[in-house]
């Protein structure tokens, strides 16, 4: 008869130790933070896109109400650089250097009506002549057939976007 041999055997291994779920929980908790602050960045940067395309259309809106306007007031020639006495309201303006210095805060649409909806945004123009050699070089006003608009876009006084553009007088 053979002898039988009781042998111990060690229990089976049903489980995760202590050591290994310690490592998955802190492995867990470093892909949730990371998560977590990629979001945020997401979100920062998706208000920033949002803001500047609110600019560009706010720029928009100030190069297609000034598109068809004449550069030297129609009625006072070059007696003028700015608003003429009876062009109290953006909607009276009739030509291009009747926008220099002018702020519109809500801005303005095409229409010149204003836009209660963005008021936080705050349109900045400036109108100037610039030399004909060197378009970046301003001159005195009514010296130049050549004009240069910039409109800057604010949005709580923080600017957000700028563009400049040559209109001629011809």
């Amino acid at each position: 008869m053979k002898k039988q041999w009781n042998r111990l055997r060690a229990p089976a291994a049903n489980g995760f130790t202590l050591a290994e779920i310690l490592v998955a929980v802190v492995i867990i908790g470093i892909a949730i933070a990371a998560l977590v602050g990629a979001n945020g960045a997401f979100t920062q940067v998706n208000g920033a896109a949002v803001d500047l395309s609110t600019a560009e259309f706010l720029i928009e809106e100030i190069r297609e109400l000034t598109t068809t306007l004449p550069v030297i007031d129609p009625e006072s020639g070059k007696d003028t650089f700015g608003p003429e006495a009876d062009e109290a309201t953006v909607a009276a303006y009739d030509d291009l250097d009747d926008f220099d210095n002018a702020g519109f805060c809500p801005p303005v649409d095409v229409s010149a009506t204003a836009l209660a909806e963005f008021g936080s945004f705050t349109q900045q123009v400036t109108v100037e002549n610039v030399s004909p050699l060197s378009l970046e070089t301003p001159v005195a006003d009514h010296t130049s057939d050549f004009v240069r608009i910039t409109v800057a876009i604010l949005q709580n006084n923080r600017p957000v976007s700028s563009t400049s553009w040559i209109r001629a007088n011809y």
